[in-house]
């Protein structure tokens, strides 16, 4: 990946060193050195994050809370300040736009550099590096990353984890092949336990190993994401570092005190997400023909269902109650533990805003009446919340939700840079099985 007219092309992974834990133990000196977990600190919470005292004694992310008691039960647990965290990976990431306008927030704790070039303002790559790393302890009073250096940009995310904590480990173009040979499979962002264990099945463990297929066959067994695995395992990445990258889904999910199958409270849970997630499309101006219901059950197991609808919404009441019947649709063998409500599809073309007397067009599953109806009262819920709080007017729905714990406890926009607790079902920040 080099430019004929140009220097070599040069991406830079920042990622920051146990983000929530070393925010918590940088504010309380009295937490240094110990073992901290970020999370809800009940038995049915989950870990957001742990400092490295904690990892010694394999805790880690998404374990659920038991899990890490037992495995630590000198643990301090914090609950997680997420403001403070938003707070300070502005500043980050204002600090990394002092040196290069090419910056792309992945995450609240980590970034891609565009560092092509760099070299000529702020002299060679291991003191721009080292500048950058000096820059992010000042802005943010004594905080560590650790960063990776390639030429492509998934290269790069896998060099910032290898000298790990406050580590800095650069790949250069003469070094790529070597590096890639020896390079277990699971490292390649993106490739998650079940692909580990289709590519282990085919006797592959290494990317050396994997060369060994062509394309095609790639292809047929792994789909698309089969031809991505072949370009990553020759060291072909094309992706560039984004300055601005669209929203891809609006979600908000919550996990429950005690297990249910209470239909009429899962529906006001769903209720509550609709009213998030909606107020939150609104505000960023997108619409959505997507809607997702997310279900988890006492034994962790997942499902999700959707709904595609015929025009792009971003009503409460229509998000709630195509989720509703999602909800309808499906049995529930077993108590729930979470469940989630989800808005995507944006990329679809914009349908029309709804016109009283209008009619239905051919073919339309939406009342556009009622959407009309909807979309106004939406319009005067937001104003009120906007000039006197989010407490302002509830819904009837929601008068019975008496418990804070009972909202949702997460809305993601899908954008990767909004301050969100993690999933409690994946630790990893490569979302399994994606490109």
């Amino acid at each position: 990946m080099t430019s004929p007219a140009g220097p070599p092309a040069m991406i830079i992974h920042i990622d920051m060193d146990a983000f929530f834990a070393s925010v918590e133990q940088m504010d309380n000196p009295d937490l240094r050195g110990r073992p901290v977990i970020v999370g809800g600190s009940s038995d049915r919470g989950v870990v957001s994050t742990c400092s490295y005292e904690a990892r010694t004694f394999g805790v880690h992310s998404a374990m659920p809370m038991v899990v890490a008691r037992r495995l630590c039960p000198q643990a301090v647990i914090v609950r997680g300040r997420y403001q403070r965290y938003a707070e300070l990976s502005h500043a980050i990431m204002s600090a990394l736009k002092d040196f290069s306008p090419l910056v792309e927030p992945a995450s609240v704790d980590e970034a891609y550099m565009d560092a092509t070039g760099l070299e000529r303002l702020f002299g060679p790559l291991e003191e721009l590096v080292a500048g950058i790393k000096t820059r992010i302890v000042d802005v943010t009073g004594g905080l560590t990353c650790s960063v990776g250096a390639a030429p492509v940009k998934f290269l790069a995310k896998i060099c910032s984890d290898v000298n790990k904590p406050d580590g800095v480990f650069i790949l250069r173009q003469e070094n790529m092949d070597a590096f890639l040979c020896a390079l277990p499979v699971g490292r390649i962002p993106g490739v998650g336990k079940r692909t580990v264990q289709s590519l282990q099945d085919l006797g592959v463990r290494t990317v050396a190993q994997l060369r060994r297929f062509s394309p095609d066959f790639m292809e047929r067994r792994f789909g698309k994401w089969g031809l991505a695995l072949y370009e990553r395992a020759q060291g072909r990445d094309s992706r560039k570092v984004e300055t601005e990258r669209e929203a891809k889904s609006e979600s908000a999910e919550c996990t429950f005190a005690e297990d249910t199958r209470d239909r009429d409270f899962l529906q006001r849970m769903l209720m509550a997400h609709a009213e998030r997630v909606g107020s939150s499309l609104r505000r960023h101006g997108y619409r959505g023909r997507t809607i997702t219901l997310k279900v988890k059950f006492c034994d962790f197991r997942q499902i999700t269902r959707s709904r595609t609808l015929e025009e792009a919404v971003s009503a409460t009441e229509t998000i709630f109650e195509t989720g509703c019947r999602l909800l309808a649709e499906l049995p529930l063998p077993q108590p729930v533990r979470l469940i989630g409500l989800g808005v995507s599809g944006f990329d679809a073309p914009p349908g029309q805003l709804f016109l009283p007397g209008t009619g239905k067009a051919a073919g339309q599953k939406l009342d556009p009446q009622v959407e009309a109806k909807r979309q106004k009262l939406d319009a005067a819920l937001d104003s009120l919340r906007e000039k006197f709080g989010k407490q302002a007017v509830q819904r009837g729905r929601l008068f019975t939700l008496a418990r804070q714990q009972d909202a949702p406890e997460r809305v993601n926009n899908g954008k990767g840079d909004g301050v969100e607790q993690p999933p409690e079902d994946n630790g990893r920040k490569n979302q399994e099985e994606t490109p």
